[in-house]
């Protein structure tokens, strides 16, 4: 693979994740090629990767955004053949002429294509850290099943790999515990009593990085690293009790792995995602990426901090949620991460409050008791239904909104 010319799918091609990829991909032709490219909605952005990358396939979700990109290209003169709809997002991760997925659908949405991309035996490039999730022993299960490479993109599991011996069948031998570091997001100082009045706007200016909305929340409420807890509970085999998380607010230090002889290894970086994408796409050799290199002569001390989770003046509550759902029944991790995201849409289009996000996932956890699921259906089954619970509360919450307003 190293050597060979990598087709690669790209699953969410507009968002940040995909827009790097592409920009890695495009610097190194000799070994990248496009063979796919989906998104959401933004098909005018889409033409303009068509016109750029001119790939074989190229798939919107709905079928009014697919025809809307399909006479744009057209007129263009570009080959592309444009497809819609679900069961095209997992034809292109499961073509047979594609050696590579970029898993960077944002959700619960990419579930279906990453165990299509699994189960079709191909390097998948996990971006969509709610495939795992999600997906969990079920996923997991699909990739060996497969026999797809599957590779972390998300910063801090791409560090702990990187941080990892070759050959996965020693870390349990090995590993003492892995340490995910977390910025802090933009609230990491800021007065906890504060926060029902926090905008959109607010949450979405994270301190380092430039993320998509939804997840600069996550970041925010520290959700975010709550579910890589979980997607690093399944990647790398250990217990829940061997992850820890500390914020780092320089997010120089991406993650570490603490061995059982108190050793640790950590992986620095800029804080740019194009290195983690550049090593899934070029492992297990390394190329140019584009992201700048580290400075250590201009840099500030790195710090470390603790974090409260539990108590009255805890300032990210809803962490402890992924040590709490992992001890519970199998698919509750769907449901933390189906409330969540019908949480963040409401915060995001400002019918519920920022403080309210964890008490909307706390809700539905209480009132949800999935049973444990056996079948891609079965989960999309518990995200459909936790979804729904969700949204209930959503509702009540805005209601009462609305009543305190007038």
């Amino acid at each position: 693979m190293p050597n060979e010319i990598q087709r690669v799918s790209i699953l969410g091609s507009t968002g940040s994740i995909g827009v790097n990829t592409l920009d890695v991909m495009q610097r190194h032709p000799d070994r990248y090629k496009v063979f796919a490219l989906s998104a959401h909605s933004k098909w005018e952005l889409m033409a303009q990767q068509c016109l750029q990358f001119r790939p074989r396939f190229a798939v919107m979700v709905s079928e009014w955004h697919g025809r809307e990109l399909k006479r744009v290209l057209a007129d263009a003169g570009v080959a592309t053949e444009v497809l819609w709809g679900a069961p095209a997002l997992e034809l292109i991760a499961s073509h047979e002429d594609v050696t590579t997925v970029m898993a960077a659908i944002v959700g619960a949405a990419g579930l279906a294509s990453c165990v299509a991309a699994a189960l079709a035996g191909k390097r998948l490039l996990l971006a969509n850290k709610e495939a795992l999730v999600v997906g969990g022993a079920f996923f997991m299960d699909a990739v060996r099943r497969g026999g797809a490479t599957l590779l972390p993109i998300d910063s801090e599991h791409s560090a702990i790999f990187q941080s990892l011996p070759d050959d996965p069948r020693t870390w349990p031998a090995v590993i003492d515990k892995i340490i995910l570091t977390a910025s802090g997001g933009p609230f990491r100082t800021r007065d906890p009593a504060s926060f029902a009045s926090i905008s959109p706007e607010e949450a979405c200016a994270h301190p380092n990085w430039v993320m998509g909305r939804k997840i600069s929340v996550d970041s925010a409420t520290m959700m975010n690293k709550a579910l890589e807890v979980i997607e690093a509970k399944f990647l790398f085999g250990v217990a829940p009790e061997a992850i820890e998380v500390i914020i780092h607010p320089q997010s120089v230090v991406h993650s570490m792995v603490q061995y059982v002889d108190h050793s640790v290894v950590a992986q620095l970086g800029t804080p740019d995602m194009r290195g983690p994408i550049a090593y899934g796409l070029s492992w297990p050799t390394r190329r140019t990426s584009g992201a700048s290199a580290l400075d250590f002569s201009a840099m500030a001390a790195l710090s470390f901090e603790p974090i409260a989770t539990r108590g009255h003046s805890a300032r990210f509550p809803g962490l402890q949620l992924a040590w709490d759902v992992l001890a519970a029944a199998p698919g509750t991790t769907a449901v933390l991460n189906a409330a969540n995201e019908v949480a963040v849409a409401a915060f995001l289009d400002r019918k519920i409050q920022f403080d309210h996000i964890h008490a909307v996932n706390t809700a539905c956890l209480a009132d949800f008791l999935p049973s444990p699921p056996a079948s891609l259906e079965d989960l999309l089954a518990i995200d459909l239904e936790a979804r729904q619970r969700a949204q209930s509360s959503v509702d009540r919450m805005s209601q009462a909104k609305r009543c305190v307003s007038l």
